[in-house]
C-alpha cells in the first residue's frame, strides 16, 4: 500500500501508519445511479407492465420530466400501490455488469476513496437498492431529487433545486451540485481532493464532466450519451476536454483502472 500510495502523491495509509484514519481521502469517485449503478432506468422499473394512460406512455418532448414522472407516481397511488411495492420494484432492479466487484473492491479501499451518487432518479427508489445490495454504507453523501410518502400513502416526487444551467433539466443540474460539494469539503476540512472520478452514462452526466481536469478520469458506459457526447467534443474541440476518458461495459474495468492506478500504472 505504501507504494501505491506514493504513486499518487498521498500520505501512506497503509496498518500502523501514524496518518491512518487522521485525514480524510484525497480521492473522490462520483457515481450515477439508472443505467449507471444499476442496469436500468428505475422510472422505466417503476412504470414496467403498468397500463398507464395515454398522456403518461412516453417522455415529455417539452417541459419538465421530474413533473411528469410526478404524475406517473400519482397514478401509480391510485391504482393502489404503496410503500411496499414501491421498495419491492427498487430492490428488484439489477445492478450494472460488474458493480457488485466494483464495490467490493471500494470497501476494501475506503481509506482512499471519498464516495458519493449524484442521481436524477429518487432517494427513496435508490437508498432502498443501496441497502438492498449492501452498499448503502460505501456513501458519504447521495443527491437526488427528494421521495416520500404522503398521508394517502403516495410516493410523491419533488425537484432537487433550481439553477440556471441551459444543458440540464430544470429540476437538477449535476455540475452545480458536484461544485458545490467540492466547495464544501474544501471549506469543511480542507479536503482538496488529488483526483476526481466520476462513472456515469447520460447526457447529464456530461455536464459535470466538464468540471473534471487533466489529472481526473471520465468512466462513461461504453456507447451511451456521455460517452458520445465526450467523443463529439472530442472531434470537435481537441483537448476541450482535458480529462481521461475510460469508457466501460463493466464495473470491473473500473475497478481494474483504479487498482493500476493505485500500482502506479497510469
Amino acid at each position: 500500500m505504501r507504494r501505491c500510495c506514493q504513486a499518487l502523491g498521498l500520505p501512506c495509509l497503509a496498518k500502523g501508519s501514524a496518518m491512518a484514519g487522521s485525514r480524510p481521502p484525497r480521492l473522490l469517485l462520483v457515481f450515477d445511479f439508472d443505467e449507471t449503478l444499476v442496469d436500468e432506468n428505475s422510472d422505466d422499473s417503476v412504470a414496467r407492465g403498468r397500463a398507464l394512460p395515454e398522456p403518461l406512455r412516453r417522455s415529455p418532448r417539452q417541459g419538465s420530466y421530474n413533473e411528469h414522472m410526478q404524475r406517473v407516481l400519482a397514478f401509480l397511488g391510485e391504482q393502489g400501490l404503496r410503500a411496499a411495492d414501491f421498495r419491492a420494484i427498487y430492490e428488484s432492479i439489477p445492478l450494472a455488469p460488474g458493480m457488485a466487484e466494483l464495490f467490493q473492491f471500494l470497501a476494501k479501499h475506503r481509506e482512499l476513496f471519498e464516495v458519493i451518487l449524484i442521481s436524477d432518479a429518487n432517494m427513496f427508489g435508490i437508498e432502498a437498492k443501496l441497502r438492498a445490495a449492501g452498499i448503502h454504507s460505501v456513501f458519504r453523501k447521495i443527491f437526488s431529487n427528494p421521495a416520500g410518502f404522503d398521508r394517502r400513502g403516495y410516493l410523491t416526487l419533488g425537484p432537487y433545486h433550481s439553477h440556471r444551467c441551459p444543458r440540464c433539466p430544470p429540476n437538477m443540474c449535476k455540475r452545480k451540485i458536484l461544485t458545490e460539494y467540492l466547495a464544501e469539503r474544501a471549506q469543511e476540512e480542507e479536503v482538496e481532493f488529488q483526483r476526481v472520478f466520476y462513472v456515469g452514462d447520460g447526457a447529464n452526466d456530461f455536464c459535470p464532466a466538464g468540471t473534471l481536469r487533466a489529472a481526473d478520469v471520465a468512466f462513461p458506459r461504453k456507447g451511451y450519451p456521455m460517452h458520445r457526447l465526450i467523443q463529439e467534443l472530442q472531434e470537435k474541440q481537441p483537448g476541450a476536454f482535458p480529462a481521461a476518458v475510460v469508457p466501460w461495459e463493466s464495473g470491473t474495468e473500473v475497478a481494474r483502472h483504479l487498482q493500476e492506478l493505485l500500482r502506479g500504472k497510469c
